[in-house]
């Protein structure tokens, strides 16, 4: 919804907007709706039993490409049957044996390459995302402090944006973030209200000298 610019929101009703779930409940059951008590779902209404990937390889034919997996220096470490089975940040079901846990982090879908590495390869200083909407109409000033999320569930996290132009924007985070997704939506908050967002496009790596200083951190908590 965060596409939806002033035009659209003038002439659209949420129903429910002002209640929470469990008096949407309350009020189906008080109705006798047959779906009061059904349990919550969190999945695809066209992919009902969580099959992702076999419905992409029937939806797109062809262009689940096959590829390998490498590390941070391109070595290969095995091959994988589809970049649609992978997404950044993901763990399991690599089937890599490896001395220490590898995580997903990055998928090039031109190459089949699906680049792993450990945790802290995940970290991203900011993003660039473009397709920017401003639910007020107005972009705000650069360097505005705002509540960034970039997944479903994320706890938000304070970050500065700044114009590219043509619907562009960077967005650089207070402290580093981890799986930054490219062709996921990143939502702008100020507490409930929300300011708008944009599709990420590319993730932007950690300096060295700040990799240093976390790993620093670390040792320090650790001691």
């Amino acid at each position: 919804l965060f596409e939806m610019e002033q035009a659209g929101l003038a002439h659209t009703l949420f129903p429910v907007g002002d209640m929470t779930k469990d008096e949407v409940r309350a009020y189906a059951s008080s109705h006798s709706i047959a779906t009061a008590g059904k349990a919550d779902s969190q999945e695809i209404c066209f992919v009902p039993d969580g099959r992702y990937a076999e419905f992409v390889e029937k939806a797109a034919p062809g262009r689940t490409r096959a590829g390998r997996f490498v590390d941070s220096d391109g070595n290969e470490l095995g091959t994988h049957a589809g970049v649609h089975r992978y997404t950044v940040g993901q763990r399991r079901g690599l089937g890599i044996a490896h001395s220490e846990p590898l995580y997903v982090e990055s998928v090039d879908a031109a190459t089949g390459d699906v680049r792993v590495g450990a945790r802290e390869a995940l970290r991203r200083s900011g993003l660039v995302a473009d397709g920017v909407v401003w639910t007020s109409g107005t972009a705000p000033a650069d360097g505005l402090l705002l509540d960034a999320r970039i997944r479903y569930r994320h706890r938000g996290a304070a970050a500065r944006v700044k114009s590219l132009g043509e619907g562009r924007i960077e967005l650089t985070f207070e402290q580093a973030e981890e799986a930054v997704s490219p062709g996921q939506a990143v939502v702008f908050y100020d507490g409930d209200e929300v300011l708008g967002g944009a599709w990420i496009r590319q993730s932007l790596p950690v300096a060295p000298a700040s990799r240093a200083e976390a790993a620093d951190e670390l040792l320090g908590t650790l001691s």
